[in-house]
């Protein structure tokens, strides 16, 4: 049974409803089935949006493309209370919010007391937000066994409140009647079956799936799988489950102020008033809520296309290079000469430049590709890094800034996630950006590099720490 607090809308105002999609596992279905509801619910002509718990920038731009809506994270271990509160309050002029889980629906950052769910994960996420979950079950190669899997799902944590059930990748008739012979008795609604369907699969790449804006028929798959679900999952059903969302925990810090507020500031401050963002397949790796809250604040905010030889808006005080997959496209990237000479004059006339991930690697002075064949960067970093003998790095971050710079001064705390395939080769620590620690408090090797107005690190910032 669920203990959420009766819900007042308060300075939120807002009369959305929502519902959180969650799994046993990763690779479920929930991303699939999110699409597919999202979309749906569009084509109904409702105000959808949508909502991805933990750090992750590629599914939440198909949901985006799926409802029309930026998508946005939620992430109880990155974000601090009024920063998820801020979010929250940007969904709730919605009819529908669908919230997309993390890998199984216990599973965080690190594991919670007896095993069980910490505050980073799906099941947590729920709880704080006052939403029912619909489980997202995989069967293939399993029977009447779901039933064992579903009964533990539904009592391991009895403050959770599942709504639902999705059976996905049911292979016949016979195999859906053996899946409600030993399911039903449980009394969780069964709101759909979905049959194996290989032709509903999306792309993917090392970091996960190939980016939205990269899919060569998104809008026809969308349309697809939307037609797919609707036939196969009671969705005015699933829709009447959805319930709405619990008030915030920061009740002064409502959608009038929640992006800039005063006494707590935005996740991240802007780098500059007029701040110029690469934005295009190689540099795709940046939160929505991040811009409201930075437009918000007064910057103005303009963007440009390193891969088609776009420089930097020449007045701006400020760059930005996110993450993304610049290791797909170095020697495109070292070719465009407009790009790199308006990083370097924008540096030069005494701008800040600041790198995640893959920016940092696009500002240091070298990037070898798969093949080991070196390319040359910006040279505003004193770094070399290579997607040679790819090795993955995954995991949150608590970081402290270990020198004074535009991102703040000296000892100011962050945290963030750091996810990626590519090395240092030299350079990496020398003047280090950042101290570091995991999730579990482990202190790491100091990360990234800072020269004068230039710094950048491995890592993506989420929010400064409380």
């Amino acid at each position: 049974m669920s203990t959420c607090r009766p819900v007042s809308r308060g300075k939120l105002g807002g009369a959305a409803r929502g519902i959180v999609l969650g799994a046993a596992a990763s690779g479920s279905g929930k991303t699939l089935v999110t699409l597919s509801l999202l979309r749906h619910f569009r084509n109904l002509g409702l105000r959808i949006s949508g909502f991805k718990i933990g750090p992750d920038y590629i599914d939440p731009a198909y949901h985006a493309r799926a409802c029309g809506q930026p998508c946005y994270n939620l992430d109880a271990w990155a974000m601090r209370a009024h920063s998820l509160d801020a979010v929250v309050a940007r969904l709730q002029d919605r009819d529908l919010v669908i919230g997309e889980g993390v890998m199984g629906l216990f599973d965080g950052a690190v594991p919670g007391p007896g095993g069980g769910s910490d505050a980073a994960s799906s099941a947590a996420m729920a709880k704080r937000l006052c939403l029912p979950l619909v489980l997202i079950l995989d069967v293939k190669g399993q029977g009447a066994t779901a039933a064992a899997v579903l009964r533990g799902l539904m009592t391991a944590d009895r403050d959770l409140d599942i709504a639902g059930v999705i059976f996905n990748n049911v292979g016949s008739a016979r195999h859906e009647a053996i899946l409600a012979a030993a399911c039903g008795p449980l009394g969780l609604p069964i709101l759909g079956h979905l049959p194996r369907a290989s032709g509903l699969s999306l792309p993917a790449r090392h970091l996960g799936l190939v980016q939205a804006d990269e899919h060569a028929d998104l809008e026809g798959f969308l349309e697809a799988a939307a037609a797919f679900v609707a036939a196969h999952v009671d969705c005015a059903k699933l829709r009447s489950l959805a319930r709405a969302f619990a008030p915030p925990q920061n009740p002064s810090y409502g959608a009038a102020d929640c992006a800039d507020s005063r006494e707590n500031g935005p996740d991240l401050l802007p780098l500059g008033q007029r701040l110029a963002i690469a934005r295009d397949a190689a540099f795709g790796f940046c939160y929505p809520h991040l811009l409201g809250q930075w437009r918000d604040s007064g910057a103005e905010l303009s963007f440009f296309s390193p891969l088609a030889d776009e420089a930097p808006a020449p007045d701006c005080d400020a760059v930005f290079l996110p993450g993304g997959y610049p290791e797909l496209h170095p020697g495109r990237l070292a070719a465009a000469g407009l790009f790199l000479d308006g990083l370097r004059r924008a540096a030069a006339r005494g701008a800040t430049l600041y790198g995640e991930c893959g920016g940092y690697m696009v500002l240091g002075r070298g990037l070898e590709d798969k093949d080991g064949n070196r390319h040359a960067m910006a040279g505003l970093l004193p770094v070399e890094t290579s997607f040679a003998g790819p090795k993955r790095v995954l995991g949150y971050r608590r970081a402290t800034l270990a020198q004074d710079c535009p991102l703040g001064q000296r000892g100011q705390r962050f945290r963030g996630h750091e996810f990626h395939f590519a090395r240092s080769l030299s350079g990496e620590g020398e003047s280090p950006l950042f101290r570091c620690w995991d999730s579990a408090d482990v202190e790491l090797a100091p990360s990234g590099a800072c020269a004068g107005n230039v710094q950048g690190s491995f890592l993506h910032l989420i929010d400064r720490e409380a």
